[in-house]
């Protein structure tokens, strides 16, 4: 990495594992995992109902074990990094994003719904959404606030 890069660098980004493989066969399939997963996500920002934050997190997975210079691309990107690092440092999801992915859902069964000749598949379609998005609603929305221990007060 160069200089100016670890002089940008987050202040969490050394609290998070594990080091790239640099030895391993498996870092190519990592980096072609990491590849594919950020080709779904762009493809994801534009086609409704593809998911992208979802792929954009596998991939930094992937190239967190293949590549570093990729890995701190995704992490430091202008428009995806933060919710990035909220969701791996936090397990945060932001509530724009939880909105999104219950508005699109519902859009989904709906279009399943109307497109359907029999009742069975919207309903199974219902079943299988509605736990992931029970799931997606119980996230955190927001990082948890540091305490000081000795004051007992509140850190921003």
């Amino acid at each position: 990495m160069t200089t100016s890069e670890n002089e940008n660098r987050p202040e969490d980004w050394d609290d998070i594992p594990p080091p790239p493989l640099t030895h391993s066969s498996l870092c190519p399939v990592f980096l072609a995992l990491g590849w594919v997963c950020v080709g779904l996500g762009f493809i994801g920002a534009f086609l409704p109902g593809l998911p992208t934050t979802v792929f954009l997190i596998i991939a930094l997975w992937a190239f967190s074990k293949s590549s570093d210079r990729l890995r701190w691309w995704l992490w430091t990107h202008p428009r995806f990094g933060a919710t990035l690092r909220a969701w791996h440092v936090h397990r945060v999801i932001p509530p724009p994003a939880k909105a999104a992915a219950i508005i699109m859902m519902m859009i989904s069964v709906a279009i399943v719904a109307v497109s359907s000749s029999s009742w069975p598949v919207p309903t199974i379609l219902a079943a299988v959404l509605a736990p992931i998005a029970v799931w997606i609603v119980t996230r955190r929305s927001a990082p948890p606030r540091q305490t000081s221990s000795a004051a007992g007060q509140e850190v921003h």
